[in-house]
């Protein structure tokens, strides 16, 4: 295992242990999950109405720039839809022919925020534009991660920003040798994706 195996796999160890860390909240602000919904206590919802700022006032404090800018926010939703079709079409028809796991979009694309009542009526649309364009961008990287897995499993050789899920599985840049011996076998490398 090379050094920069050894940190990808802390980097994914670290990921597990963010999850866990981040369900602990639950407990700290009085919420559970079932079945995908959020519930809180009734006391801890009556206060969060309390702290919703009117939405009028939200408006108002946003100031005219900020307001005007919503039609061009708003605006990349359009491509950002389409992508999320196209997107799912594409691995409905071609990760069955390559072996590939499909990615639930459901596990990306999070859709929860509605049930905070500390946000007005304008803030849980703004949420919930945020959760989509994130959750599509996110999901869409998994699916392309995937492919890219299939197709040329190769790390860079300059420096990413960021890496994806599968890039651990991917060869060193210029491991010619293993490429060749081994592509199959990377191609078809999903088993911890499986259970």
């Amino acid at each position: 295992m090379s050094r920069v195996d050894e940190i990808l796999q802390n980097i994914e160890e670290l990921e597990k242990e963010l999850v866990g860390e981040l369900r602990k909240t639950e407990n700290e602000f009085l919420y559970t999950i079932r079945n995908k919904k959020v519930r809180f206590a009734r006391d801890v919802e009556a206060y969060h109405r309390e702290l919703a700022a009117k939405w009028s006032d939200y408006v108002y404090d946003s100031g005219v720039m900020m307001i005007l800018t919503i039609p061009v926010i708003w605006s990349a939703l359009i491509p950002c839809a389409i992508m999320d079709v196209v997107v799912s079409l594409y691995q409905l028809a071609c990760f069955p022919v390559y072996g590939i796991p499909r990615v639930k979009r459901g596990d990306y694309v999070v859709m929860d925020r509605q049930a905070l009542r500390y946000l007005n009526w304008i803030e849980k649309v703004n949420c919930a534009y945020c959760s989509y364009f994130n959750g599509v961008i996110a999901y869409v990287a998994e699916v392309a991660a995937r492919t890219e897995q299939f197709w040329c499993p190769v790390r860079h050789a300059r420096p990413v920003k960021a890496v994806h899920s599968r890039y651990r599985f991917f060869f060193e840049y210029g491991d010619a040798k293993g490429y060749r011996e081994r592509l199959e076998q990377v191609r078809r490398n999903f088993r911890d994706l499986k259970g």
